[in-house]
C-alpha cells in the first residue's frame, strides 16, 4: 500500500472527516499511521454480569430491551438498553446515539466494554463501547487504543479508519537496517504499527513500542555520532597543555577551585591539545563555577599565541564578563577586549584592528562577534553561552574567519541527565561540574498559595527595608483571555497600588527594545530599583549580589529546569536568600513538581525529575534544538539508550553498510544539520 496518498482515498473518509483529520495533522495515510495512541484501555478480560464490580468491565450478552427518548427540556437523546447473559442483567446508557436502537435490536448478541458506575442507587454502564459479538472485535473484548482527538472525531472513528489500512500494510518498507533489526531482535515496522494501533496482547504491544522507540532514538543518535566523526577529519590548532600556565592561573584565583572544576578543566585542556576540533559541553549547576573553567581554557589559548572568543546573549552580561575577566586575567598577561553591536566607533575600531592583526587575547561579545566587521586571524577557541544558537552554519562562518576550525566549548547551566547527553548531545563530549564551591549558602525555597502568599509579601517588604532587592517573575507580559495566569504589566500596576506602592518597581520583558532592557538592568544592578517584575528573560543574566528574593507567580507553568535557573538569580552573596513559588493550581502532579524544588538544590536531580514527569521535549524544547519529538522513547530508560547508541555507532562507523541504505543515510544527514548546538 502507498502510504503517501491522501486520506481521502480511504473508504469511508469523505471531505468532512478529512477536514477533521487535518486538524490532528493527518493529511496522508502515513500521517494516520504515525498518529500514535496516547493510552490504552484493557478490555481483554471477559467476565459474566454476575462477576461485575464497579470499574472497567467487558462481557458478552443479548439485548433484552432498547429504546430512545428525548430528555425533557433539553436537546438531548437518551438511549437505554438492558443486556443479559444468563447470569444477570445490566443497564447501559448512551447520549445522543439514537441510531443504536436500529443497529442493536432486541435479541442481538453483543460485546460490551466500558466503566460500570454506581450513581443514584443505580448500577449502569454509561456510554460503553458496543459491537456485534464476534472473534474479530475492534472496540471491545481486547486492548483498545485511545487517541488524541479533536471535536467531532472520536477514538472509535479513528480505530475504524485505521483498521483497514493495517490490513493492507504488507510490504511496508523498513526504516532500519536489516542487520540492526536482527541483532536487536526487533519486530518489523509493519508488525510494530499493526500492534501499536490494534494490539493482540500486552506482550505484542510492548514489542511494538520497543521497536518504534528504538527507531526514534536511532536517527537522533546516529546523526550526532556521524557529525562527531566528521569533525575528527577537520584540523584545529594544537594548543599545548602547559602545566605551568594552568598552575599559575589556579594560584592567581582569590578562591580555591573545586575538584569538579579541576577535572573539567583537565578534560578541556587535553582536548585543545589535539589536532582536531574540540566539541565539548561544559555543564554545571547554577553557581558551580563554569566561567572560571572557561577563563582557564582561554588563558591557555592566549598564552599559546591564539585568540579566544566568548559569546554571550546580552550586552549587560558581556560587560559583566569583561569586568570579571579583566580583573582575573590582567596579571596573567591575557589582554581582554569587548565587542558590542552598539559600541561607539572610536572605541570599537582599535579593538577590531587588534583582532584583525592577530593579537592574542580574549574577545568577549554578543553574536556581533560573527559579524563581517570582526576579522579573526588566529582564532583558536570559541566559548559560547547556552542561550546562543551555534550550529553548522556558524561554525563554517568562523572557519572562514580563520585558517582552521577553532576548538568549541559550549556552556550550559541547565543540568542535563546522562541519558539525554548520550542522545541529543551525542556529538559533544561532556564535562560535568557537579560540585558547588565551599561556603555557598542554600536558597530557602517555599511553595505558597492563598494566605501564605500574603505572608510572603510581608516578608519581601521586610527584605527591601534591609536594603535588599527582589525579582518577581510572571508567565505572561499582558493578560490573556485564554490563559488564567499573572502578567508582568498587570502585576506591576497591582504592586504599585498595594503593599509596595512606596517601592521603586519596574517591568522587564522581551517587548522592550534591547537598549531599554539594558538600561533597566543597569539601574537594577546599581540598586535604583527595589522590585523588578519580569518574564523569564532574567533566567540567564547578570550577578546581582544584593538581590535576595525571587518570587515566581504561576510557578506550575514552568519546568523545574527553568525554576531552578530563576532561583539561581539570587543567593550570589553572603546574604541569606529566598525563593517563593506561588501556585494555586490543582492540576495533577503540579504540587509534586514544585515540592521537589523545596526538597533539593541539586539541579541534576531536578532535571532528572523533570525528565521523568514531563519528557524531554517539554524541558529542552525541540532539542533546545529541533529533535526531541519523542513519543515512545523514554530517555530515563538508560538500557535502551545504550543499546541504540551501540547500534547507531556500528552503522555510522561502517561506510559499506551506509552505502547499502541510501534512504536511511539521507535521513541521518538531514538531521545532522540540526544536531549540534543549533
Amino acid at each position: 500500500m502507498n502510504v503517501d496518498v491522501r486520506v481521502e482515498t480511504l473508504k469511508g473518509v469523505g471531505a468532512a472527516m478529512a477536514s477533521k483529520l487535518e486538524r490532528l495533522g493527518i493529511v496522508t495515510v502515513a500521517d494516520l499511521l504515525n498518529h500514535y495512541p496516547r493510552r490504552y484501555d484493557d478490555f481483554s478480560e471477559i467476565i459474566s454480569i454476575r462477576q461485575m464490580k464497579p470499574g472497567a468491565v467487558t462481557f458478552r450478552g443479548k439485548v433484552v430491551n432498547i429504546a430512545s427518548r428525548r430528555a425533557r427540556g433539553r436537546k438531548l437523546t437518551i438511549t437505554e438498553a438492558v443486556i443479559a447473559d444468563g447470569t444477570g442483567t445490566v443497564k447501559a446508557i448512551w447520549f445522543n446515539n439514537p441510531y443504536l436502537v436500529k443497529q442493536y435490536p432486541v435479541e442481538t448478541s453483543v460485546m460490551v466494554s466500558g466503566n460500570l458506575e454506581f450513581r443514584n442507587n443505580d448500577l449502569a454502564l454509561r456510554a460503553p463501547a458496543i459491537e456485534l459479538d464476534s472473534d474479530d472485535s475492534m472496540h471491545t473484548g481486547r486492548i483498545v487504543a485511545v487517541y488524541p482527538e479533536t471535536h467531532g472525531l472520536t477514538s472509535k472513528q479513528l480505530r475504524t479508519v485505521i483498521r483497514p489500512v493495517l490490513e493492507r500494510l504488507e510490504g511496508l518498507p523498513e526504516t532500519l537496517p536489516k542487520e540492526i533489526i536482527k541483532e536487536a531482535s526487533l519486530v518489523s515496522r509493519q508488525q510494530a504499527l499493526s500492534e501499536l494501533h490494534l494490539p493482540t496482547s500486552r506482550q505484542a504491544l510492548d514489542k511494538a513500542r520497543h521497536r518504534l522507540a528504538f527507531e526514534e532514538l536511532f536517527f537522533i543518535i546516529a546523526a550526532s555520532l556521524r557529525l562527531k566523526s566528521q569533525l575528527q577529519d577537520e584540523s584545529a590548532p594544537e594548543i599545548d597543555f602547559n602545566v605551568e600556565v594552568a598552575q599559575e592561573f589556579v594560584k592567581s584565583l582569590p578562591f580555591a577551585i573545586t575538584n569538579a572544576q579541576r577535572q573539567s578543566a583537565w578534560q578541556i585542556l587535553k582536548d585543545m591539545a589535539q589536532p582536531h576540533p574540540m566539541n565539548r559541553l561544559l555543564e554545571g549547576d547554577v553557581g558551580s563555577g563554569k566561567t572560571v573553567v572557561a577563563f582557564m581554557a582561554a588563558t591557555m589559548a592566549v598564552r599559546a599565541g591564539y585568540q579566544a572568543a566568548l559569546m554571550v546573549p546580552t550586552d549587560v552580561l558581556a560587560r559583566q564578563h569583561f569586568k570579571n575577566a579583566t580583573s582575573l586575567l590582567d596579571d596573567l598577561g591575557v589582554p581582554v577586549e569587548l565587542v558590542l553591536s552598539k559600541q561607539p566607533a572610536a572605541d570599537k575600531a582599535p579593538v577590531l584592528a587588534r583582532i584583525k592583526a592577530g593579537q592574542p587575547g580574549l574577545i568577549i561579545g554578543t553574536h556581533a562577534l560573527l559579524g563581517e566587521s570582526v576579522e579573526f586571524s588566529k582564532l583558536g577557541l570559541v566559548i559560547i553561552d547556552e542561550q546562543h544558537r551555534f550550529g553548522v552554519n556558524q561554525r563554517q562562518q568562523l572557519k572562514t574567519k580563520s585558517r582552521f576550525f577553532p576548538h568549541l566549548l559550549s556552556m550550559t547551566a541547565t543540568p542535563i541527565p546522562r541519558s539525554l547527553a548520550l542522545t541529543v548531545y551525542g556529538d559533544l563530549d561532556v564535562s560535568i561540574i557537579d560540585e558547588l564551591p565551599a561556603g555557598r549558602k542554600p536558597i530557602a525555597t517555599k511553595v505558597v498559595s492563598g494566605r501564605d502568599k500574603e505572608v510572603a509579601y510581608g516578608f519581601i517588604d521586610g527584605q527591601i527595608k534591609l536594603g535588599r532587592q527582589v525579582f518577581v517573575v510572571c508567565p505572561l507580559i499582558d493578560d490573556s483571555d485564554s490563559l488564567d495566569a499573572k502578567s508582568v504589566n498587570t502585576e506591576v500596576e497591582r504592586l504599585r497600588s498595594g503593599l509596595f506602592r512606596h517601592r521603586r518597581i519596574e517591568a522587564l520583558h522581551a517587548r522592550l527594545t534591547p537598549p531599554e532592557r539594558q538600561k533597566i538592568m543597569e539601574r537594577f544592578v546599581a540598586g535604583d530599583i527595589d522590585i523588578l517584575v519580569s518574564t523569564t528573560v532574567v533566567e540567564v543574566g547578570v550577578d546581582i549580589p544584593n538581590a535576595t528574593v525571587m518570587l515566581v507567580e504561576g510557578a506550575e507553568r514552568f519546568g523545574l529546569a527553568t525554576l531552578h535557573q530563576l532561583r539561581g538569580r539570587v543567593g550570589r552573596s553572603q546574604h541569606d536568600s529566598y525563593c517563593f513559588l506561588a501556585s494555586d493550581s490543582s492540576a495533577p502532579g503540579a504540587r509534586e513538581r514544585l515540592e521537589a524544588m523545596e526538597r533539593t538544590q541539586d539541579g541534576f536531580r531536578l532535571s532528572q525529575i523533570d525528565l521523568e514527569l514531563r519528557g524531554p521535549g517539554q524541558i529542552y524544547g525541540k532539542r533546545q534544538h529541533g529533535l526531541l519529538d519523542l513519543r515512545l522513547a523514554n530517555l530515563t530508560d538508560t538500557k535502551l539508550v545504550s543499546e541504540v547508541r551501540a547500534a547507531a555507532r556500528r552503522f555510522v562507523d561502517d561506510p559499506a553498510i551506509m552505502v547499502q541504505y541510501p534512504q536511511i543515510t539521507e535521513r541521518i544527514q538531514r538531521l545532522q544539520a540540526i544536531t549540534t548546538l543549533d
